[in-house]
């Protein structure tokens, strides 16, 4: 009897803490949403695309005001991956955690960090990966890791983009201060990865999934900068003109 009173504890003392930071995330995504669409006076299309199950959601990566933006998206609880750095000073760490972040190490095979992801998922929830990776700069969608389709297809969940315009102008790389620009997001049809939780995932599969999510990605991207007047402009070679290279 005492061991079971014991067990019965923790157990409550752990639903208790989960229970916390989901109304502490809840709180400060009211806020943080409620900021981002006065100061930057952010339109969001294609809110009918969001699932109601769990979901891969892969926005463009092109400032660190994304993060935000991303959050204020759904009243849903968004899980997010972070530097493992970050985890370091417990009350930092504690408070990335209950705002739904779990560490990742950057630059590795990070396996614990792919099992993590498809944890997440298979428990239900909506789970953000940059496919980019690391923040990135330019009107053009940059080459995408795998993680997202491979974690998609071992979660048998879907791939939903995001286009995101205009926070590269509200947070430009280097600074430190937010600039009232206005942000624009567009989102996407979910994307089905073939062959998820059918046993082995072909690599073909993954390779195809990526390269159609970057196809569908640069799309929105357009779409958004578009949207937010800041419209991606390429420099096209003329037939005539000859090659630098």
């Amino acid at each position: 009897m005492k061991e079971l009173s014991v067990s019965t504890a923790g157990h409550t003392s752990m639903a208790g803490r989960g229970l916390a930071s989901r109304v502490l995330y809840t709180f400060a995504r009211s806020i943080i949403a409620a900021f981002v669409r006065l100061y930057t006076r952010m339109r969001i299309d294609g809110f009918e695309n969001l699932p109601t199950g769990p979901y891969v959601i892969a926005p463009i990566h092109r400032s660190n005001y994304d993060t935000p933006v991303t959050a204020a998206l759904t009243k849903r609880r968004l899980r997010f991956m972070g530097k493992h750095t970050l985890w370091r000073r417990r009350p930092i760490g504690w408070l990335l955690s209950a705002f739904g972040g779990f560490p990742v190490t950057r630059g590795t095979a990070d396996r614990e960090a792919l099992r993590r992801c498809i944890e997440v998922l298979e428990g239900g929830e909506a789970l953000v990966m940059f496919p980019e990776g690391e923040r990135k700069s330019g009107p053009d969608v940059h080459p995408l890791k795998d993680g997202a389709a491979y974690v998609a297809a071992r979660a048998g969940v879907p791939i939903v983009p995001v286009g995101i315009g205009g926070t590269e102008r509200v947070m430009p790389v280097g600074s430190k201060f937010l600039y009232p620009r206005r942000v624009h997001v567009v989102i996407g049809r979910p994307l089905v990865v073939p062959g998820g939780h059918t046993g082995r995932i072909a690599r073909s599969d993954i390779r195809e999934t990526t390269a159609r999510l970057h196809v569908v990605l640069q799309q929105l991207f357009d779409e958004a900068q578009t949207r937010a007047g800041t419209p991606n402009r390429r420099e096209w070679l003329h037939p005539d003109q000859p090659s630098e290279r």
